[in-house]
């Protein structure tokens, strides 16, 4: 089977009309795009990020982000609604769109424009294990060069302000509740330490600490009971002796007449004082049993004295007694006395008791008092030292000692323009013209039935026709359908490139329009 190529370029030929009316149109739509679209400039800044300026081990920043994320932060801030509005405003990007009410865009138009032609690209950081410095590219597109410059600049200053302003926040947030923490376990402190010192006066005699002191004051008390006991039954004893021998006899016994000069108590007193010189000599005077020497010193000087005040008074008053009634006031002045003695003794023994008693429930109080206040003061101590090293993060961060980000090279306006790249738009614009125009004349071609050369006739029919006649038009006929044609070729033409200039100076310019289609295509 042969292709008979002769027929298939007449076929062309007759359809050339279609084919010249699909490439005037795209070939006039890519040459008006190529033209009217405006010069697209893009600046470009490099950014590096630089890490702690002095040693972590030394003084370290209490701002821990991520560089990335970081960036990513910074990057959101920067790119919101009410900045990028106030930008715009600012640096006039689209004063010379504003001015005109039929080419005017709106706010939500103008974020989504500035959006694409702002360009933000991180690279490097911690990847696959492997440390790399991060560097941060900023670009912008403009229609003029010098826009582009100052705009890219512009986003640089807010990158850098934005890092400044997160980075002395995070610090000062950190120092400011490390401060407020330190400032409330303090006064936390002070409150539990007044209550701690509140319940050991309140409690002074019933304190654990002096539990064996008061143990040894109630042994001693106890031998001290014990011994006036022996002395009472001692002087009663020789009280019922002298009124014995009295009533029989009449007199006295020579000894009571001339008792010894110094008394029992006397005696124990001068025991006690050599004792506690023989321990003082050796043991310390905070020691249990000095102190417990001492006490009983204390308590025999008392009575001693009261001893002496007695016999002085009974001397005084009884002058004049026989000595019968001197010596049995003497012994009943003793007995008194010493009756005085063991109920003084008895009410400390009731009190040391009752002090003892109590002592383990307030050893509970306490010791939970005390372990409420080792814990918050080891709270303390921790919150001090965050606040020391918040102190230094935000001395840091204040003298820009931190991690920081740098411009590297700043953006300069551009010598050519990045884009459109108008002859490939206009040999575009031909190329699928006539791509257009071949596709058009294939689709009639397929869609047209008719027999058109003899080889469809016998096809068709099956039979050798013995000749045939092709379709012959009149002349007007001819003249109409090329006018036609004619007409259609004029308006693509024409129609086509003032269509894109209506709407790039009316309703939205190209570029803007494109950038929009092009964001909603799933590309």
């Amino acid at each position: 089977m042969t292709i008979d190529f002769r027929f298939y370029l007449s076929l062309f030929f007759r359809r050339i009309f279609y084919f010249l009316i699909f490439l005037a149109l795209f070939s006039a739509a890519g040459v008006a795009l190529a033209i009217m679209l405006p010069p697209v400039y893009r600046a470009e800044a490099i950014l590096i990020v630089e890490s702690q300026q002095i040693p972590s081990d030394l003084a370290e920043s209490t701002v821990r982000v991520e560089t990335t994320e970081q960036l990513q932060i910074i990057q959101q801030r920067i790119l919101t609604r009410d900045r990028l509005l106030d930008m715009a405003n600012r640096l006039g990007i689209y004063a010379d769109r504003q001015s005109d009410l039929s080419r005017r865009l709106s706010a939500d138009e103008i974020i989504d424009d500035l959006r694409e032609r702002i360009a933000i690209i991180t690279t490097g950081g911690t990847r696959s294990g492997q440390v790399q410095a991060t560097i941060v590219r900023v670009g912008f597109e403009a229609p003029t060069a010098q826009m582009s410059a100052a705009v890219t600049n512009e986003i640089v200053t807010m990158i850098l302000q934005e890092n400044v302003a997160i980075r002395t926040n995070v610090a000062g947030q950190t120092l400011e509740f490390f401060t407020e923490e330190v400032a409330k376990l303090d006064q936390e402190l002070a409150e539990l330490g007044a209550r701690i010192l509140a319940f050991q006066e309140e409690n002074l005699d019933a304190l654990p600490d002096s539990l064996d002191f008061r143990r040894s004051q109630q042994a001693a008390a106890q031998e001290r009971l014990v011994q006036l006991e022996r002395e009472e039954a001692t002087l009663i004893d020789r009280r019922a002796r002298l009124v014995s021998l009295y009533e029989s006899t009449g007199q006295v016994p020579a000894s009571s007449q001339a008792p010894e000069s110094r008394t029992v108590e006397e005696r124990q007193l001068q025991a006690l004082k050599d004792e506690l010189s023989r321990a003082t000599a050796v043991l310390s005077p905070t020691n249990p049993r000095v102190r417990v020497l001492t006490a009983q010193i204390e308590a025999l000087e008392e009575t001693v004295a009261a001893q002496a005040g007695a016999r002085d008074a009974a001397d005084s008053e009884n002058q004049g007694l026989s000595l019968y009634e001197i010596q049995l006031a003497d012994l009943d002045g003793q007995l008194d006395f010493i009756a005085a003695q063991k109920q003084q003794i008895d009410e400390t023994m009731a009190a040391l008791q009752a002090s003892i008693e109590a002592t383990p429930g307030n050893a509970i109080i306490l010791d939970g008092l005390e372990r409420d206040y080792a814990n918050i003061r080891s709270q303390y101590d921790q919150a001090v030292a965050n606040q020391a090293r918040a102190v230094t993060g935000d001395t840091l961060e204040a003298l820009a000692k931190g991690q920081r980000i740098t411009v590297i090279e700043q953006a300069i306006a551009p010598r050519e323009p990045e884009s459109p790249n108008r002859p490939l738009l206009a040999a575009g614009g031909v190329a699928l013209g006539i791509m257009a125009g071949l596709a058009v004349i294939v689709l009639l071609e397929l869609l047209n039935s008719s027999v058109r050369r003899p080889a469809d006739l016998i096809n068709g029919l099956g039979v050798m026709p013995l000749g045939t006649i092709p379709l012959i038009r009149t002349r007007a006929e001819g003249i109409r359908r090329r006018l036609i044609l004619l007409a259609a070729f004029a308006i693509a033409l024409g129609v086509v490139p003032w269509a894109l200039w209506y709407v790039h100076t009316k309703i939205t310019p190209l570029d803007i329009l494109i950038n929009q289609i092009l964001s909603r295509l799933p590309i």
